[in-house]
């Protein structure tokens, strides 16, 4: 499986991170994301990052 589409999604509150797959033809901005943080055990914003 092909991993160049594989983007990590960081946490804007702590250090956890997510990994999810982007489609790189049609989305050129960055991912941003409402998700579940377990550290903090709340919902928080999860930009994308640098692998």
């Amino acid at each position: 499986m092909s991993q160049d589409r594989l983007v990590k999604l960081r946490s804007t509150k702590s250090d956890h991170v997510y990994f999810s797959r982007k489609n790189k033809k049609k989305v050129e901005r960055k991912l941003e994301f409402l998700k579940f943080d377990p550290t903090l055990r709340e919902r928080v914003i999860y930009k994308e990052a640098k692998k």
